[in-house]
């Protein structure tokens, strides 16, 4: 498998242009996302490659499926994955920042669900990681640090284009995992389903999965272990990812 492509079972995605390759966070968040039967229509908002969006479109049968992405190379990169899929009439992108987006479209759309692998690395750094990244290029850092998408904007936009009985959910560190439910709340945003994420039985959390309403209920909580020994993985995390990874 080169760099430039990666082939699932029913599409592939061209990742050349984009500044973050497809890694296993998007691919959690787009095989755990719970789906309601009648969805209509959906939104990735920062869908990089398309990952997500791509993987909404072979799960439901939503007939909008829209992402936003502000970074160029990502965006176009999207598109040609978009239209080179078996879902292209479903499949739209927008070249946007979300706040613009937000409020130019919430009196207009509201979808039934909301998808977001958001950028996790804060500000501020330490001098020698500082130092570092100094070196990565514009676009890569856009997709990684979080000032390019703040967590409060990201519920923010959510909470203004989510339909009254639509779900909201993302894929965080789980060290961020009570804070992004506190800016939830303030938005009128509770967690209905949580999933915690770790590499091994024995390694320590990484990972949170969360589903949001408008609703209060019960939250339903539960963990995921991705592998009991280096690329042996766990009946759990087979079962999730199967219908997308050739191989595992």
């Amino acid at each position: 498998m080169s760099d430039k492509i990666f082939k699932f079972k029913e599409f592939s995605v061209e990742q050349d242009k984009s500044a973050m390759k497809i890694g296993t966070d998007g691919v959690l968040l787009g095989a755990w996302t719970p789906l309601e039967h009648n969805l209509e229509s959906i939104l990735d908002i920062g869908t990089g490659t398309g990952l997500i969006a791509l993987m909404m479109a072979q799960r439901s049968s939503a007939f909008a499926i829209d992402a936003i992405e502000i970074e160029e190379n990502a965006y176009e990169q999207a598109v040609e994955n978009f239209e080179n899929s078996d879902w292209g009439d479903r499949l739209f992108c927008y070249h946007a920042d979300l706040n613009e987006f937000a409020e130019e479209m919430q009196d207009e759309e509201k979808y039934d669900l909301i998808i977001s692998n958001p950028p996790f690395y804060a500000a501020p750094l330490s001098p020698e990681v500082a130092e570092n990244e100094q070196k990565i290029p514009k676009a890569r850092k856009m997709a990684r640090f979080s000032d390019s998408l703040p967590f409060d904007h990201l519920v923010r936009g959510a909470s203004l284009l989510l339909s009254e009985k639509g779900i909201f959910s993302v894929i965080i560190p789980y060290s961020e995992e009570e804070n992004f439910i506190d800016l939830a709340s303030k938005v009128h945003l509770f967690p209905k389903k949580i999933t915690r994420v770790k590499g091994t039985e024995t390694s320590a959390l990484k990972r949170s999965l969360l589903a949001f309403s408008f609703q209060k209920t019960a939250v339903q909580t539960d963990e995921l272990i991705i592998e009991i020994s280096r690329h042996n993985y766990t009946e759990a995390y087979k079962k999730l990812v199967a219908p997308f990874y050739l191989k595992l």
